[in-house]
């Protein structure tokens, strides 16, 4: 087990999920909730989750990460575990290069996206809604 000055947490939000990814010095395994990478289901979202892994190349072969998601629907887990893995190798590297790089492909990659649910108004069917006027 490697000694808790080697570990990197960093944690990623998106809508409702939240993601932990734990960083640890290893061989580049990937884990999500437990589950390899090659097994998460569907494949659009593993990819998804595989891109910041990609972009850092050699840095993220030297590592292990392991990443707990909760909550939300399965794109928020996608986005917030891809977030939380970008952090983690951008705290791991210290390299302003990695973290430029990041920025120049997706944004959000870096910088979480802090939009959330509106919550609906008391006694309305949405959001938005506002009592018609009949002027009568």
């Amino acid at each position: 087990m490697a000694s808790k000055s080697n570990v990197i947490i960093a944690s990623g939000k998106r809508k409702q999920a939240i993601a932990r990814a734990i960083l640890r010095p290893g061989k580049g395994n990937l884990k999500i909730n437990s589950t390899p990478i090659s097994e998460y289901q569907p494949e659009m979202f593993q990819l998804r989750m595989q891109e910041p892994i990609i972009i850092a190349g050699d840095i993220a072969q030297k590592v292990d990460i392991q990443v707990n998601i909760r909550g939300g629907g399965q794109s928020g887990q996608a986005e917030a575990a891809r977030l939380a893995i970008a952090r983690a190798l951008v705290k791991h590297s210290k390299s302003e290069d990695l973290k430029k790089a990041y920025l120049d492909y997706d944004r959000h990659l870096v910088v979480a996206d802090v939009r959330r649910n509106e919550p609906h108004k008391p006694n309305k069917s949405s959001p938005r809604a506002k009592r018609q006027k009949s002027y009568r």
